[in-house]
């Protein structure tokens, strides 16, 4: 496994942890950090990762409910929500990542943590996501 799908990780672990207790982002990361062990080739990635999605996290939240048929943010399981965000996130604002890239690593990462479903789930409202927001742009 790569540098970048490590630091993606990390991002949502953080970000997960900051569903429950929204304190400062930063203090977050480096608390689960140091709690984890968390190799420095990754901390920095994964960090602007975490800061990014925290900062733009109303317009994703508005992107992604827009995104989801059927589903409010609110009932969205955390962990799903958390990867829609780090996703969403690069795909809109990373102009550096390629979005597919963006999209199979949340896939991944939601096949690895998540539910039975997450995957398929977090594929659809990416995809929508990207052909809604991104391409038409």
């Amino acid at each position: 496994m790569g540098d970048r799908r490590r630091a993606r990780e990390l991002a949502v672990q953080v970000l997960f942890h900051l569903e429950f207790s929204p304190d400062d982002p930063s203090e977050v990361f480096e608390l689960i950090c140091e709690n984890f062990d968390a190799r420095e080739s990754i901390r920095d990635f994964s960090k602007k990762l975490v800061l990014g999605v925290w900062d733009k996290k109303k317009t994703l939240d508005k992107v992604i409910s827009e995104a989801s048929k059927n589903w409010r943010i609110e009932r969205m399981a955390l962990l799903d929500k958390s990867i829609l965000r780090l996703a969403a996130f690069e795909i809109m604002f990373l102009e550096d990542i390629p979005p597919k890239v963006s999209l199979d690593e949340a896939v991944e990462i939601g096949k690895k943590f998540g539910s039975e479903d997450s995957g398929r789930y977090i594929n659809g409202v990416l995809d929508n996501i990207y052909n809604t927001t991104v391409k038409n742009d």
